[in-house]
């Protein structure tokens, strides 16, 4: 394989990352998430860039929301299952989901088949604010339980490179904001 010369690269050149801030149980279930960070390797700076790779049953993350950034995934091969409010939804090849900065809507893919699937994820990459909350033992927006593991996670994610996250506690009507 010949090296790409800059502003070209090689996506199987890039490291592949298979790290999490997520404490267990939660880490358990992105353990088959693989990500080159492919905006960070071309040196961009106002969004953020993955090629993801999902094993089979692993899922993408909790489900989450942002504020302040608008996300956008492509998938490029196999199927995934979105899930959000809506219900879910396959995604094949060729197939795209965006979104928007501020609907509070938690998304995630699930990778449900027995083969791998690959996606690009474009957004403003580590700096945006995520929103979680629980209900049951699914990480999702809505009311529900607060709970010990969800600080822990929002905390290691603000440990590597996070400038703000927060969660809601309580019901939808309320949404009792704190800053971690």
């Amino acid at each position: 394989m010949t090296k790409s010369n800059a502003p070209a690269l090689d996506p199987a050149q890039v490291l592949e990352q298979s790290t999490t801030g997520y404490p267990e149980p939660y880490k358990a279930r992105v353990a088959g998430r693989h990500k080159r960070r492919l905006g960070d390797a071309a040196g961009l700076r106002n969004f953020g860039v993955n090629l993801t790779r999902l094993d089979p049953g692993a899922e993408s993350s909790m489900r989450h929301w942002h504020s302040k950034q608008d996300e956008f995934i492509y998938v490029l091969e196999g199927e995934l299952t979105l899930v959000t409010d809506s219900g879910r939804q396959k995604l094949r090849r060729g197939m795209a989901a965006g979104f928007p900065a501020g609907r509070a809507d938690g998304h995630q893919l699930v990778n449900e088949t027995k083969k791998p699937a690959l996606y690009l994820e474009i957004g403003l990459g580590r700096i945006s604010p995520y929103h979680f909350s629980m209900r049951g033992d699914v990480l999702a927006l809505g009311d529900g339980d607060f709970r010990a593991g969800l600080v822990r996670m929002i905390q290691a994610n603000c440990a590597i490179g996070c400038t703000e996250q927060f969660f809601w506690v309580g019901s939808p009507a309320d949404r009792v904001s704190r800053t971690i």
